[in-house]
Protein backbone atom coordinates (compact mmCIF):
# COMPACT_ATOMS: atom_id res chain seq x y z
CA UNK A 1 0.00 0.00 0.00
CA UNK A 2 1.18 3.52 -0.83
CA UNK A 3 2.23 5.80 2.04
CA UNK A 4 0.28 9.01 2.53
CA UNK A 5 2.13 12.19 1.67
CA UNK A 6 2.67 14.45 4.69
CA UNK A 7 1.72 18.08 3.86
CA UNK A 8 4.61 20.45 4.57
CA UNK A 9 4.35 24.17 5.35
CA UNK A 10 6.92 26.88 5.97
CA UNK A 11 7.05 28.76 9.26
CA UNK A 12 7.04 32.51 8.55
CA UNK A 13 9.21 33.13 11.62
CA UNK A 14 12.15 30.73 11.21
CA UNK A 15 11.52 29.87 7.52
CA UNK A 16 11.82 26.11 8.16
CA UNK A 17 9.70 23.54 6.37
CA UNK A 18 7.79 21.40 8.87
CA UNK A 19 4.80 19.05 8.78
CA UNK A 20 1.53 21.00 8.80
CA UNK A 21 0.36 19.42 12.07
CA UNK A 22 3.45 20.75 13.92
CA UNK A 23 2.65 24.37 13.05
CA UNK A 24 0.08 26.88 14.24
CA UNK A 25 -2.13 28.58 11.65
CA UNK A 26 -2.78 32.30 11.91
CA UNK A 27 -5.63 33.48 9.70
CA UNK A 28 -6.99 36.78 8.38
CA UNK A 29 -10.72 36.36 7.89
CA UNK A 30 -12.57 37.90 4.92
CA UNK A 31 -13.75 40.61 7.37
CA UNK A 32 -10.10 41.47 8.15
CA UNK A 33 -9.92 40.00 11.67
CA UNK A 34 -6.60 38.30 12.43
CA UNK A 35 -6.71 35.37 14.88
CA UNK A 36 -5.16 32.01 15.66
CA UNK A 37 -6.89 29.09 13.94
CA UNK A 38 -6.72 26.04 16.20
CA UNK A 39 -8.78 23.84 13.87
CA UNK A 40 -6.95 24.75 10.65
CA UNK A 41 -10.26 25.16 8.82
CA UNK A 42 -11.29 28.79 9.30
CA UNK A 43 -11.92 30.65 6.04
CA UNK A 44 -9.44 33.30 5.02
CA UNK A 45 -5.80 33.82 4.21
CA UNK A 46 -3.50 31.78 6.43
CA UNK A 47 0.12 31.80 7.54
CA UNK A 48 1.91 29.15 9.56
CA UNK A 49 4.13 29.73 12.61
CA UNK A 50 5.91 27.36 15.02
CA UNK A 51 4.34 26.91 18.45
CA UNK A 52 7.30 28.71 20.10
CA UNK A 53 6.87 32.29 21.26
CA UNK A 54 10.34 33.15 19.88
CA UNK A 55 9.31 32.22 16.34
CA UNK A 56 6.06 34.12 16.73
CA UNK A 57 7.82 37.26 17.95
CA UNK A 58 10.37 37.00 15.13
CA UNK A 59 7.53 36.79 12.58
CA UNK A 60 6.00 39.95 14.07
CA UNK A 61 9.33 41.81 14.28
CA UNK A 62 10.31 41.01 10.70
CA UNK A 63 6.76 41.88 9.53
CA UNK A 64 6.35 38.44 7.97
CA UNK A 65 2.72 38.20 9.11
CA UNK A 66 1.94 41.58 7.54
CA UNK A 67 3.55 40.41 4.31
CA UNK A 68 1.64 37.12 4.35
CA UNK A 69 -1.71 38.82 5.02
CA UNK A 70 -1.03 41.72 2.65
CA UNK A 71 -2.23 44.25 5.24
CA UNK A 72 -0.68 46.19 8.15
CA UNK A 73 -1.23 44.82 11.65
CA UNK A 74 -1.54 47.12 14.64
CA UNK A 75 0.00 46.80 18.09
CA UNK A 76 -3.33 45.66 19.57
CA UNK A 77 -3.45 42.83 17.01
CA UNK A 78 0.10 41.78 17.96
CA UNK A 79 -0.82 41.80 21.65
CA UNK A 80 -4.01 39.85 20.98
CA UNK A 81 -2.16 37.16 19.01
CA UNK A 82 0.53 36.83 21.69
CA UNK A 83 -2.12 36.47 24.42
CA UNK A 84 -3.92 33.79 22.36
CA UNK A 85 -0.59 31.96 21.96
CA UNK A 86 0.05 32.16 25.72
CA UNK A 87 -3.42 30.75 26.40
CA UNK A 88 -2.72 27.82 24.04
CA UNK A 89 0.65 27.14 25.72
CA UNK A 90 -1.02 27.19 29.16
CA UNK A 91 -3.55 24.56 28.03
CA UNK A 92 -0.84 22.23 26.76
Amino acid sequence: MKEKKVPMRMCVGCREMKPKKELLRVVRSPEGVVSIDTTGRKPGRGAYVCFSADCFKRAIKQKQLERAFECPLGEETHASLLSQLQALEDKA
